[in-house]
């Protein structure tokens, strides 16, 4: 059998179906997946799958190989990641295994999967189960398979834990073929001060209309296009297994995850004790301008859901989030990442005001900022090429951090060179109050980089 690395990632395994990532590897990984449980004393996990093509078969593989290991299966089918992720605490499991690419094209496939219900694996835990399909050092035994449905319990749960006011909202949801098309209606139709308008709300894993991740603005054009149309409060965009969302103003106006940050925690403010909120390098100065205006604490953090998630359950920050659309809720939420719980409490926020959206965007600092741009770097040289960079802002002179790659950071703004986590690329976002500063501090950089490829 062979075995690529590289799809043994930071966070995750990932790779594309039949290429890299096949039925065959999918039972093994439930073998190593269930000697880990075993090692640790866990008996027991969830098993889920997004809407996928290779998903079903993929499963049926990896569940063969957790009972073949001795584990108890909780299978709940077809669901989002975190109704998976709800699953794993409502079954007391606090284990769980996700079968999703996310965001990625649908000829990939992977698998997310948690040890304590808290976070995701990353780092070495993930190389572990690489480690055991390798030496095939797997436990043995006769497990069980159970079939349970938590759909009800989940949906009782968001709609629970919103607190909606007198005005009645117009949104439209973008599912984009995703996961979310299979549960986000539901929630909505619980809803009675909400009008709805689906986009895209067909279950369907070839995502025949546009790429399910909503956090890059050209896929919600569409999104963009009936909000418009309909004279919309808001438009709502999920990734394809529903765990990131995007946002829509009434003005067709693309909302980036850190001024919704900015924007929920004026909302918030008064309503949570701790007054800190964890963020992640990527996030424009706009946030924490914001937070401090406010009061709220702010606190940046390395980029990456795993390691976020795990850092909000730790700090226990009310609301904290990356630009990347993972968002955590711990007022009155579980705290783990949820695009559609995420989107409702925007919506929320809306219905105890009769403020447009696009209101408190203009309340908020503006900069000029670039999208993530990515550059195609050997995963073997990208870390040595961050250490050059490091060394050029050394004798430079200049203030960086290194908490996440080089983050340069100015009175008005800001360069961050990283290495990916999830790829072979290094990726670089710069800010700046000025146009023609952004534009000098991106050519810097890019210039620097270049004498490394």
């Amino acid at each position: 059998m062979k075995v690529l690395k590289n799809v043994f990632r930071e966070y995750d395994i990932r790779g594309i179906y039949n290429e890299e990532i096949d039925d065959e590897l999918s039972y093994h990984i439930g073998r190593a997946f269930g000697t880990k449980l075993k090692r640790q004393n866990i008996f027991s996990t969830v098993v889920a799958y997004d809407n996928r093509l290779s998903s079903v078969s993929l499963e049926q593989n990896l569940v063969k190989g957790l009972y073949d290991t001795g584990i108890n299966v909780k299978r709940i089918g077809l669901a989002t990641t975190p109704m998976c992720y709800f699953a794993a605490n409502y079954l007391k499991t606090n284990s769980s295994m996700m079968i999703t690419a996310s965001h990625n094209p649908k000829e990939y496939n992977g698998f997310k999967f948690s040890y304590n219900g808290i976070h995701n694996a990353f780092g070495e835990s993930v190389m572990e189960i690489y480690d055991l399909i390798k030496k095939q050092d797997y436990e043995n035994g006769v497990g069980s398979i159970e079939d349970v449905s938590i759909r009800e319990a989940y949906i009782n749960l968001v709609v629970d834990k919103l607190s909606f006011g007198s005005r009645k909202i117009k949104v439209v949801y973008d599912c984009g073929n995703g996961t979310s098309s299979i549960i986000a209606g539901d929630i909505f139709k619980r809803l009675n001060n909400i009008d709805s308008i689906p986009l895209f709300d067909i279950s369907d894993g070839n995502f025949p209309h546009h790429h399910p991740d909503p956090c890059i603005e050209d896929n919600l054009s569409f999104l963009k296009e009936k909000v418009l149309e309909t004279h919309a409060d808001l438009g709502v965009g999920y990734d394809g297994d529903a765990d990131r969302v995007g946002f829509i103003d009434e003005k067709g106006e693309f909302i980036e995850i850190d001024k919704f940050l900015a924007i929920m925690w004026n909302y918030l403010y008064d309503k949570v004790d701790k007054k800190e909120c964890l963020f992640d390098v990527k996030c424009s100065k706009t946030l924490e301008d914001e937070l401090i205006k406010l009061g709220v604490k702010p606190v940046e953090y390395r980029t990456g859901n795993s390691y976020t998630r795990k850092e909000s359950a730790k700090g226990n920050y009310p609301l904290s989030g990356e630009l990347s659309g993972h968002v955590y809720f711990r007022d009155k939420w579980p705290g783990y990442d949820d695009g559609i719980y995420v989107g409702m409490r925007l919506i929320e926020l809306l219905s105890n005001t009769n403020k447009p959206l696009s209101s408190y965007l203009a309340s908020l600092e503006h900069y000029y900022s670039t999208p993530e741009i990515k550059v195609h770097v050997d995963d073997n040289k990208k870390f040595g090429i961050i250490d050059k960079i490091k060394e050029y802002c050394e004798n430079k002179k200049y203030h960086y951090i290194t908490l996440d790659g080089v983050k340069v950071k100015y009175s008005d703004g800001f360069a961050l060179i990283r290495a990916s986590n999830t790829g072979p690329n290094i990726t670089m976002r710069f800010e700046s109050k000025s146009e023609n500063k952004l534009k000098s501090i991106q050519e810097e950089f890019e210039n620097e980089l270049k004498k490394y490829l």
